[in-house]
């Protein structure tokens, strides 16, 4: 099933046509519209009319979320101010917010591709889709909800929080299909199961869940307690919001909407591309936005290209796999690369753990420690001290076996890692470095 089956399914050949005819445009317009563009293309002596193959992007300079920054709030966008119609922001956390602008025309483009993205993960008109993303400055709730109103679905906003009222609404309201993020989807089943409620008394069928990282054990998790098939959706407030690619119902990678992102793998060290299957950063570019064109913006997010046509859904468009973490969130501990999404796979394929769990890195003299956190499901809490004291040492031995390093275990409690109704908050890290 399509939302727009000529472009979803559009032969490679004529893709990369199209690809490198927008690319030109786009290049030329931040050359003369974006002074950061004109100056950075300058310093290297690169001009529009070199780019002259999809090949030839790769001359150009990457941008990055501190030239965002640099540039903060307006001075990236490409048109006047008078021409954006919408602004977003992220949280501005670790330094200055980003902020990005949207013309009428980028919001049309951004609820055409929400509602690609919808049907993608096998959502219809017919459905009632209960929109649990943050509304507001984040872009996850309100590009979830024009896609929703393009596809022709019933949206209910109702925005994260409140979980016992999330429960009431989606057994009221004949909920079908619901969105957030993974770890609050999670919340809401732990919530569900407390108030008496069994997902076969609701109509939920599907769940589609980005805006963090998660695992193939987290989805299989995640389908047994809501009784559900849930799909990964990505995307990034700097390049459009949600709808930058999304997982087909074959759940086997996720494929980028190529008509509207250039997308590379780069070795996030070097800058080079990698082989197809190899992890590495995703760069995207984009190629129809108005307001705020980005150049080979480098995501942070670590992913790999997956080769070959889609065995399930016949949609042309190239597949990445996952995303496994972040560049900058990353841990290096005892130099080995660590990345939240790896425990969380090994926790949830041993059983007995709920899928929470905090990783607590500190600094013993000049030695890196890592202390895992996870809940034990209640059943197995109950059970003999002996019991327990073997699951640590499996999951230290399967840890130490995945990742190359000793972590010490501890168990603990049902419901005392604090829980998120956004995204998740999974690593302390309390070194002085």
């Amino acid at each position: 099933m399509y939302w727009n089956q000529k472009a979803e399914c559009m032969p490679r050949d004529e893709l990369r046509e199209l690809q490198l005819e927008r690319l030109k445009q786009t290049v030329s317009r931040v050359y003369h519209d974006v002074p950061h563009y004109r100056r950075q293309f300058q310093e290297i002596g690169v001009r529009p009319e070199d780019i002259n193959s999809l090949e030839d992007l790769r001359l150009l300079p990457f941008t990055t979320k501190q030239d965002l920054r640099d540039n903060y709030p307006y001075d990236m966008f490409a048109v006047p101010l008078s021409e954006v119609v919408r602004i977003h922001a992220s949280s501005g956390t670790t330094g200055k917010p980003t902020v990005v602008g949207y013309t009428r025309r980028d919001l049309a483009t951004w609820a055409e591709l929400m509602a690609r993205a919808l049907v993608c993960g096998g959502a219809s008109r017919q459905d009632v889709i209960q929109n649990a993303f943050g509304y507001g400055l984040f872009t996850g709730g309100l590009g979830i909800h024009y896609g929703a109103e393009c596809l022709g679905a019933s949206v209910i906003p109702i925005s994260g929080g409140n979980t016992k009222r999330q429960v009431m609404i989606m057994k009221d309201f004949g909920t079908t299909v619901l969105t957030c993020t993974p770890s609050y989807a999670l919340h809401i089943a732990e919530v569900m199961a407390e108030m008496g409620v069994k997902p076969e008394e609701t109509k939920l069928r599907c769940g589609i869940f980005g805006a963090e990282p998660w695992s193939e054990n987290m989805r299989r998790n995640l389908e047994a307690k809501l009784g559900i098939d849930a799909y990964d959706i990505y995307g990034l407030s700097e390049v459009i919001g949600p709808g930058v690619a999304m997982e087909c119902q074959g759940k086997h990678g996720l494929h980028i909407f190529e008509d509207h992102f250039i997308a590379e793998i780069i070795d996030p060290q070097t800058g080079e591309p990698v082989a197809p299957g190899e992890p590495g950063e995703l760069v995207i570019t984009t190629i129809t936005k108005e307001a705020f064109p980005l150049i080979r913006y480098r995501t942070r997010d670590v992913t790999a290209m997956i080769e070959g046509e889609c065995p399930n859904c016949g949609r042309t468009h190239m597949r990445i796999g996952r995303i496994t973490g972040r560049t900058d969130d990353m841990l290096i501990i005892r130099g080995v690369n660590v990345f939240p999404s790896q425990v969380e796979s090994v926790l949830l394929s041993i059983g007995y753990t709920e899928p929470q769990y905090l990783l607590i890195v500190d600094r013993e003299g000049n030695l890196d420690t890592l202390e895992i956190q996870v809940e034990v499901s209640s059943q197995f809490f109950s059970d003999k001290v002996r019991g327990l004291e073997e699951l640590e040492a499996v999951i230290r031995r399967e840890i130490e076996s995945t990742l190359g390093i000793s972590a010490k275990v501890r168990l603990v409690e049902p419901k005392t890692i604090q829980r998120s109704e956004g995204k998740a908050v999974r690593v302390v890290d309390r070194r002085q470095i």
